[in-house]
């Protein structure tokens, strides 16, 4: 009995930690198999680039700990870059910024209301939401890709490619918002809703909270931050092809639920999604310094959703694996 028992304790820690095991033998394996990995230029190069996959996946977490899914925000990425780097040339960038985050607002704000509202699926609007916001995108950019004409003598690229203190502002931005929605999810009235929906959407709605409210509102915080990765990722390059963040969706949802969140609602933290996106980013340019081609992150990101949704789902019952469905 005691046996079992031991059995049971040692498949619910590594159901609740493996991923987290399986990052430290990942990075002790990379970094035998390449001392460049631990190099502290390597690693500044890795949080960097993993920011604005990082901003996105802030605002996804609070829709995934809702009980809901985003799909969109890989093209709504796109999106946002693009209008940003039409409108800089056309009206400045001090107008440009201001009005690319009320677009991709508006866009959030309609996913919001259709999932919020009208209680329609998230995963069949969002879904759906991808090719419109895509053809949407090549609509207003005809086609082609955009580019900032004078790219020396603007200061937008600050946002980019600036440092404050030697830290790169991307990586300040993706700080103090992890800060800035971390201190919400966890410390605010509205952070207790989000739970409480994600948690039992009916049970909180029978308690006074206003569900179509929260989830709205959670959408909203989505388009904020991917607006905001658009800002960074348009300032990078001061150029960009209309299809940047196609293919990001998948990546920022497995960095969120890598970083514990759970598919049906109700857990997930600021702090462990920050987490999940540098074990996405370490892995990846760990395989990049052995050698592998690029395209192998794309199936090894699918083996990580998979891993992490079963650690998720043995989470919850306590054990790796049931011959009981």
């Amino acid at each position: 009995m005691a046996e079992v028992t031991k059995r049971m304790d040692i498949g619910g820690f590594l159901a609740r930690q493996g991923i987290l095991i399986a990052f430290v033998v990942f990075m002790i394996g990379f970094s035998i198999a390449n001392a460049r990995f631990i190099d502290p230029d390597n690693i500044m190069g890795v949080v960097r680039s993993s920011a604005i996959m990082g901003v996105m996946a802030l605002g996804v977490t609070f829709v995934v700990i809702s009980g809901n899914l985003d799909l969109s925000v890989g093209s709504m990425m796109s999106f946002s870059t693009i209008v940003v780097l039409d409108l800089h040339d056309k009206i400045g960038p001090a107008l440009a910024i201001p009005a690319m985050f009320a677009l991709t607002l508006c866009l959030g704000a309609f996913i919001g209301f259709l999932v919020g509202y009208l209680k329609l699926n998230s995963l069949i609007v969002t879904l759906g939401m991808l090719s419109a916001i895509h053809g949407l995108t090549l609509t207003w950019s005809g086609g082609k890709n955009m580019d900032i004409a004078d790219k020396e003598g603007t200061w937008f690229k600050v946002f980019g490619q600036g440092d404050a203190l030697g830290i790169p502002v991307p990586i300040l931005l993706f700080a103090l918002l992890a800060a800035v929605l971390g201190i919400m999810l966890a410390k605010t009235p509205f952070g207790r809703k989000v739970y409480a929906v994600g948690g039992n959407a009916t049970a909180a709605t029978f308690s006074g909270i206003r569900r179509a409210r929260v989830v709205f509102t959670c959408y909203l915080l989505s388009a904020f931050c991917v607006a905001t990765a658009g800002l960074i990722q348009a300032s990078r390059s001061l150029g960009s092809q209309n299809t940047v963040g196609q293919g990001l969706e998948l990546e920022v949802l497995a960095a969120v639920i890598l970083g514990g969140a759970s598919l049906m609602g109700g857990s997930g933290t600021i702090f462990k999604t920050v987490i999940g996106v540098l074990i996405l980013g370490f892995i990846q340019n760990g395989l990049l310094l052995v050698g592998l081609q690029f395209y192998v992150q794309f199936v090894v990101t699918w083996v990580i959703i998979i891993l992490a949704v079963w650690l998720d789902i043995a989470a919850k019952r306590g054990k790796l694996w049931s011959l009981i469905a």
